[in-house]
């Protein structure tokens, strides 16, 4: 299991992508994500031990300099987080809906490792700056007490970088929503 999560935003796409070839050379990290996002940017995202996530971040650092727009490393990621950035959830209608929205990708996943510590939830998507113009979102789903304490958490967790746009909190959503969130 991968316990750390490195993260790279660059303003050029060429230098994201030679960033994301040196970070997987320079140790042995998954590559959770190398893509272009709104607006013209690349990300990349990488996960494994935290000497391994140091090391592949620092590369990607080396190659983007001057091009980077934003960098986080994460110790001790919660697994709901990459389960959310993968889409690969298995979720049923359990509950209440939580809705984190941010002006950028960091502060997001900043958050939905917070929430995801803070209460059982399941993340049911984190959306990094694809076609929302660059913003993020979070949706997680539980026990209405768990999202309100998930959602709270996350705010307080990204709220030292002013990013967070809105939050919300809907207590029991109609079937057809929660499928389309899905």
């Amino acid at each position: 299991m991968s316990n750390a999560l490195g993260l790279l935003e660059f303003t050029s796409i060429a230098k994201g992508i030679q960033a994301a070839d040196a970070m997987t050379k320079a140790a042995d990290v998954r590559l959770q994500e190398a893509k272009t996002i709104c607006p013209g940017k690349y990300l990349v995202i990488v996960s494994g031990d935290v000497a391994a996530v140091r090391a592949s971040v620092e590369a990607g650092e080396e190659i983007g300099r001057q091009t980077i727009v934003d960098r986080l490393l994460i110790p001790n990621i919660h697994e709901e987080l990459i389960a959310g950035l993968s889409g690969m959830t298995d979720i049923q209608h359990t509950g209440a809906v939580g809705v984190l929205e941010f002006f950028n990708v960091a502060s997001a996943v900043i958050a939905a490792d917070a929430a995801a510590k803070a209460a059982d939830v399941k993340m049911m998507e984190v959306r990094l700056g694809m076609a929302i113009g660059g913003k993020s979102f979070v949706t997680m789903t539980g026990e209405l007490s768990a999202v309100n304490a998930a959602v709270d958490s996350g705010v307080m967790a990204a709220n030292e970088s002013g990013m967070l746009i809105h939050k919300t909190v809907i207590a029991s959503p109609t079937e057809e929503l929660f499928r389309k969130l899905l």
